[in-house]
């Protein structure tokens, strides 16, 4: 039974060299909600970082239509020290209208209280949120995100970890004109949580 574990526990990794590197790095990259950057890939892949990177060369002109193919509506921008896919900036129109439009279902508990921490700590990393909050926030950033209800401030220059802080749609929502128009925390705790306060 030891020996069993062992075995299934070494098991190789299956090969995947036979599928272009460019799919594999454009099927990352689609699901990331960081910046990737080429080391970071390469290892994941199991691939040499100067191939890697002429590979996200390859993807970054095939998406603004450089080759033989059109500019597509996203675009591979590098942010942060890593790569990432975005909607290109003159589709950023459609694209905000399309989520804005969607048929509205009622926040989840989770994501209220994501929304909340965001909006009292902002500009605020998902890192900073799920340690706030104890759980893991990534599909609950990415409700946000979709509702128009937070958006990204700024990447940091050194980590590449976004920062994430709430709309003018938020505002629109709650009938508030600025932040400073949303309650204290403090008075909502129990004595002795000031400090630890959203």
């Amino acid at each position: 039974m030891h020996e069993t574990a062992e075995a299934e526990h070494e098991a190789p990794v299956a090969d995947r060299s036979h599928l272009q590197l460019e799919r594999r790095i454009e099927a990352i990259l689609m699901v990331a909600d960081e910046p990737q950057g080429a080391v970071h890939l390469a290892t994941s892949l199991r691939a040499p970082v100067k191939e890697v990177k002429a590979a996200i060369e390859a993807l970054r002109r095939d998406y603004d239509g450089e080759g033989d193919g059109p500019e597509r509506g996203f675009e591979l921008r590098e942010v942060g020290g890593g790569w990432r896919i975005y909607v290109r900036e003159a589709y950023d129109v459609d694209a905000a209208d399309f989520v804005l439009t969607q048929t509205p279902t009622r926040l989840s508990q989770a994501a209220l209280e994501t929304l909340a921490v965001i909006a009292y700590k902002q500009p605020i990393t998902r890192g900073a949120v799920a340690a706030i909050r104890a759980v893991n926030v990534d599909s609950v950033v990415r409700t946000l995100l979709g509702r128009g209800l937070v958006r990204e401030a700024f990447a940091d220059a050194e980590t590449g970890a976004i920062h994430y802080e709430t709309t003018e749609l938020l505002l629109t929502q709650l009938g508030l004109n600025s932040l400073d128009e949303l309650p204290p925390i403090s008075p909502l705790l129990p004595d002795g949580e000031e400090e630890t306060a959203l």
